[in-house]
This record gives structure tokens, sequence and C-alpha cells, in this order.
């Protein structure tokens, strides 16, 4: 009798809802088992249940991952596993829409602290492990909000700008070693995004989106296959191809056009 080789291991934050819930189930349905963090530990045990039935173990922790302790918190739980990262998926987001000197200062504080500073420090953590095994993966989520300014949107986008560097730099560093890192570049997508964001009254927030499942799905196989990034579907590509060769100017008024308060009426 041989013994059965464990399955591989999945982080995934912002994990019991949209794409992160998404990215979560493809992992289930590979193989992986899972750890999914977010901040309500009632949506995280909705969550782990509908995982479960991939055939995952499934974990759970819940905290606020714009705080450090937070972080530290759930790089505790990820060692008390005592099992080795194979995946890190860095999801965990909100935005903000609106024009920046009326939106809330203290939503746009957390959300750099959740976006980019919580982001960093998991980073810091998990991926010293993987250096030591010569051996993991990364998955940032950003979006195609990178490919250009966002007016109405300028913070959020900030972020999202970091996110697209931060994991291209660290594909850099890493490339002589067993360490992939990928970023995940998605348009709008159906999930409660736009809503929490303030932004219900946008052309963004009414228009047709694309399918979480089939966002996490091109992230998954991105993922796997090694790449260092992907815009998930046929025109989301030809969109950031175009943003990206756009004058700064010119890109900036055309995410105006979806973004600025009032544009869907």
């Amino acid at each position: 009798m041989t013994d059965t080789a464990p399955r591989p291991f999945a982080v995934v934050t912002g994990g019991s809802n949209g794409i992160g819930l998404e990215l979560a189930r493809q992992f289930g349905e590979n193989g992986y088992d899972l750890l999914i963090a977010a901040e309500d530990e009632a949506h995280l045990r909705a969550a782990a249940a509908e995982l479960a039935r991939t055939g995952a173990r499934v974990d759970i922790h819940a905290g606020d991952l714009g705080q450090e302790q937070a972080v530290d918190a759930l790089h505790r739980a990820i060692v008390a596993t005592g099992r080795p990262v194979d995946v890190l998926c860095v999801n965990a987001g909100i935005g903000l829409g609106g024009p920046f000197v009326e939106t809330d200062l203290r939503t746009e504080l957390q959300m750099i602290d959740l976006n980019v500073r919580g982001a960093v420090q998991l980073t810091k953590l998990v991926l010293k492990d993987m250096v030591a095994r010569d051996s993991g993966k990364l998955l940032f989520t950003s979006s195609i909000s990178a490919t250009m300014p966002d007016p109405f949107e300028a913070v959020y986008g900030g972020t999202k700008v970091f996110l697209r560097w931060f994991g291209e730099a660290l594909r850099n560093e890493l490339k002589d070693t067993g360490i992939t890192v990928t970023v995940l570049m998605p348009s709008m997508t159906e999930t409660n995004f736009f809503h929490r964001a303030d932004m219900d009254d946008t052309r963004a927030g009414q228009a047709n989106k694309d399918d979480p499942a089939v966002v996490a799905k091109a992230g998954f196989d991105a993922l796997m296959a090694g790449k260092d990034k992907v815009l998930p579907t046929l025109k989301n590509k030809v969109l950031g191809a175009i943003a990206d060769a756009l004058p700064d100017r010119a890109a900036a008024q055309a995410h105006r056009g979806l973004s600025e308060p009032g544009s869907a009426d």
C-alpha cells in the first residue's frame, strides 16, 4: 500500500466572494486544499461550505488585511497549518469612485492599506518561505485600470498600477528561481465591487460585465502556464492594448467616460 501524495495548498485573500471565491473554486477543482481569508467570518464560512464540495479541505481566516496585526495573524494561521504554500493569491481589495476632492479620505487610506500595504506585507512573509524552498507561485489581482490613468477612481487606479508593476518586478527578481509570478488584470466583472465603490450611477457600474468564473479560470490557467500577466477575454486584451498604446491624456479621457458620476444617464 502506497501513501497518497499530499494535495498542494493555495492561500486566497478576498476568497469569500467575487473573483476570489472563483479563484478558490478553480484551485479546489484542480486538486488543491485551501485557506481563504477575508474580513467577514460568516461569508467565509458560507464560502468554505461551498468550496468543500470540490473535495478540498478548506480553512478560513477572518481579519481586516488592511491592518498590520491582522496580516501577521493570517501568516501565523498559514504557518500553523504546517503546510508549505504552493500558491498565494493576493486578491483582497476595495475600491471607491467619485471626484477625489469629495471622496472620503479615511476610506481611501483604508484602500491603500488593504490593496497595497497589506499585499506587500503578506507577500514578504510568504515569499521568504517560497524562496527557501525554491518553489511556489504568486498571483496578484491588479486590473485593466492599471493600463491607464483613472479619473474618478484616482486612488483605486493607483493601487492597481502598484500591484501590476510590483508583480512584474518580483517576477524579474525571481526569474532564476523555481517561483513564478503572474498578474491578473480583469476588466469590469459581475461582482458587488461597483456597488460597494459607490459607482452604481456610472457607465461602468451599469455596463455588461464579465463572469467572475471566466476571469478566475483565465487567471488560474495563466498562473499554471507561468505567464507574466493575463487580461481575461479577447475584448479586454484588445482594450488593454489600446489603452497601453494611447497617449495618457486620451486614455484618461476614455476612462472618465466610464467612471464619471452620472455617466450612466
